[in-house]
């Protein structure tokens, strides 16, 4: 157990990427919360305003002899749409915004590195630019979201998968390096 490692996303609404990481053989557990902001312990109302700086995001315990970081960044990338600021789909707001906290150098490499790749894929089939933030987890705290937050859809089978997406696969000679 001490070789887990942790990983921070927000791909907008929590709930479905929460879903997709807890699927994801070598993720250990998944958390949902918030991270980015000034408030502290920030409630989902609270977040839902705006005013905190808080985006929604899925904390991901990984072993990484499993599953590798840039595994989860490509799932990552393909889970959402990247190039939409401040939305998905119908959600929209500051806390719905694309954005990947790294916790090591080697994280923020990877994380610029995976973005460069898909970037590229996304050039070739038309689409804007990525706008995804990247920033160290160390600037900021974790909160967890209430539990009714925690597995929602496990709890609520039909509930809403709120995720957009490009529709373009991370490239595959990238994957198959995985």
């Amino acid at each position: 157990m001490e070789n887990l490692k942790k990983a921070y996303f927000g791909t907008g609404c929590f709930w479905g990427a929460e879903r997709k990481f807890w699927q994801t053989k070598g993720v250990v557990s998944t958390s949902v919360g918030y991270m980015g902001g000034t408030t502290k312990n920030p409630s989902y109302e609270e977040v839902c305003t705006g005013r905190t700086g808080h985006a929604e995001v899925v904390e991901v315990t990984y072993d990484p002899s499993l599953v590798s970081y840039r595994q989860l960044l490509a799932l990552f990338w393909v889970m959402h749409d990247p190039t939409s600021f401040n939305r998905q789909g119908n959600d929209i707001g500051s806390q719905y915004r694309s954005v990947i906290f790294f916790d090591s150098q080697e994280q923020e490499n990877e994380a610029y590195e995976t973005l460069g790749i898909y970037q590229s894929a996304l050039d070739k089939s038309g689409y804007g630019k990525i706008v995804t933030e990247i920033s160290s987890a160390a600037n900021f705290t974790y909160w967890p979201a209430e539990s009714y937050h925690q597995r929602y859809l496990a709890k609520n089978p039909n509930g809403y998968d709120c995720h957009s997406s490009t529709g373009i696969a991370f490239p595959e000679s990238f994957a198959k390096s995985l």
